[in-house]
C-alpha cells in the first residue's frame, strides 16, 4: 500500500475550514441572488434555518446529499456551490448554454475550442438591439420610470414579471409554489426569446432576480442598452412597503438584514449594466429626467440599427 505524505495530509486538514467557509459563502450569495429568506430555503429545502445558517457561517459540514436539497430548492446545480480553485467567469453561460446545445452545434463548440474550428468574417452579425431595459431591486423605480421613458419616447413598455403572469394564467407566487425557481427561472428565459422574436424596440422592466440566472441575463444585456436603478436599501424597503408589498419584509430588522444579503449578492451582475442611475437623492421628475438623458444617445444610433436588421428580415 502506497503511502499518503503526511504533508498532504496536514495541507488538506488546513484547507478543510477555509473550504467550507468558501461554501457557506456561495449558499448565502446565491440564496441572495434569488431574493430568498433563510426561512423560505429551510421551507422548501426541509432544512432547518438553524442548519443552514451554520452551513452559510462556515460551520456546517453539509453532506452531498442535503447539499444537492440546497441546490434543488435554489434552483441551481449542487456545483454551483462548491468552491472552485481556478473558476471560469462565464462558466455558468457556458455550461447552460453547452446543455441546450444541439449535437451540430457542440460539434462547432468543440472544434472552435480544440483549433479546428475559425470564425470568417461572415460569421460576424450586427449587435442585436430591442430597446431599453431596467434591472435592479423591487423599489427600485424600474415600473415606474418604465413606464414614463416608453410614453416619452413612443415605445411599448414590458414588465417581464405580467408578461410571464398572464402567459401561464397565474401569478408568479403560484408559479414558483407549483414550479420552484428553476421552472420560474425557465418560463422567464422562454418569455424573453419570445418577446425578442418579435422584433419590436421596447422599454422592458425585467425581475431583480433575472441576474441569477446566466444565459437569461446574458441574453438580456445583448440584445437592450441595460440600465441599473440603483437606490439605498431602506429606500427600496420603504417604496415596496408603500406599494403594499410586504414581500418578504417580516420586521425591519430582518428585512434590512435580508436585503443587504440580495444586494451584496446582485450587485456585481447589476453592475454589469451599459449604465447606472441612482435614484438614491432624486424627485420622481428629476429621476425621469435623468433616465432620458442618459438613454438620448443611444436611441438614435440602436434604433437605426435595428430598424436596418427589419429591412433585411
Amino acid at each position: 500500500m502506497t503511502a499518503v505524505p503526511s504533508g498532504l495530509v496536514m495541507d488538506a486538514a488546513q484547507s478543510e475550514p477555509l473550504f467550507l467557509e468558501q461554501l457557506g459563502q456561495r449558499v448565502r450569495n446565491m440564496r441572495g441572488l434569488r431574493g430568498m429568506s433563510r426561512k423560505v430555503l429551510a421551507k422548501v429545502s426541509g432544512i432547518s434555518e438553524r442548519y443552514i445558517a451554520q452551513l452559510e457561517s462556515g460551520k456546517g459540514n453539509v453532506s452531498i446529499v442535503l447539499l444537492r436539497r440546497v441546490a434543488q430548492a435554489l434552483g441551481t446545480h449542487p456545483e454551483d456551490l462548491i468552491p472552485a480553485s481556478d473558476p471560469v467567469p462565464d462558466w455558468p453561460v457556458l455550461r447552460d448554454l453547452l446543455r441546450q446545445a444541439s449535437p451540430v452545434q457542440l460539434a462547432h463548440a468543440r472544434d472552435m475550442l480544440s483549433g479546428l474550428g475559425r470564425l470568417g468574417a461572415g460569421a460576424r452579425r450586427l449587435p442585436d438591439f430591442n430597446g431599453i431595459a431596467l434591472i435592479g431591486l423591487r423599489g427600485a423605480g424600474k415600473s415606474t420610470l418604465g413606464r414614463r421613458l416608453a410614453d416619452h419616447i413612443g415605445w411599448r413598455f414590458v414588465e417581464l414579471n405580467k408578461e410571464i403572469a398572464q402567459q401561464h394564467g397565474l401569478s408568479i407566487a403560484e408559479i414558483i409554489a407549483l414550479y420552484g425557481q428553476e421552472g420560474y427561472r425557465r418560463m422567464e428565459l422562454a418569455t424573453l426569446r419570445q418577446l425578442l422574436a418579435r422584433k419590436e424596440l421596447m422599454v422592458l422592466a425585467a425581475g431583480g432576480g433575472i441576474v441569477s440566472e446566466p444565459v437569461s441575463f446574458e441574453l438580456l444585456l445583448s440584445s437592450f442598452f441595460t440600465i441599473w436603478l440603483k437606490a439605498d436599501p431602506e429606500q427600496h424597503i420603504a417604496r415596496v412597503r408603500s406599494q403594499g408589498d410586504l414581500r418578504p419584509l417580516a420586521d425591519d430588522q430582518t428585512a434590512m438584514a435580508e436585503l443587504h444579503t440580495i444586494l451584496t449578492s446582485r450587485e456585481p451582475h447589476y453592475a454589469r449594466a451599459s449604465a447606472v442611475l441612482d435614484t438614491a437623492s432624486l424627485s420622481l421628475d428629476d429621476a425621469t429626467t435623468q433616465l432620458i438623458e442618459m438613454v438620448s444617445p443611444v436611441l438614435c444610433r440602436d434604433a437605426c440599427v435595428f430598424g436596418s436588421r427589419q429591412a433585411v428580415l
